[in-house]
């Protein structure tokens, strides 16, 4: 397995990135993602997820900001942030099972 994170970049506060995963080596359409972050010196979470029905969720401070979308075709997961702010700044990691992607910085400036 695979997943290979990308889209990550330097904006500033108000400023909207994509980030995108691209999976290979599993069946993808069956299989739920997520995105976490990490910021420095705290823990990685959780940032959104989404079935392979399509149903999402997100932790409480993106709701509304960002959304979390599948295209089972292409076998990618994108993460439209919208909104940003300096408090988003962080490593991004693609995550499928027990899988993680070697992660997209995203750096909010204010």
């Amino acid at each position: 397995v695979q997943l290979q994170a990308s889209g990550g970049g330097l904006v500033q506060a108000g400023g909207s990135l994509r980030l995108s995963c691209a999976a290979s080596g599993i069946n993808f359409s069956i299989n739920d993602f997520g995105w976490y972050r990490q910021a420095p010196g705290k823990q990685r979470e959780l940032v959104a997820a989404i079935s392979s029905g399509g149903g999402t969720n997100y932790a409480d401070p993106v709701k509304g900001r960002f959304t979390i979308s599948r295209d089972n075709a292409r076998r990618r997961v994108y993460l439209q942030m919208n909104s940003l702010k300096p408090g988003d700044t962080a490593a991004y990691y693609c995550n499928v099972g027990r899988m993680w992607g070697q992660g997209t910085l995203v750096t909010v400036s204010s």
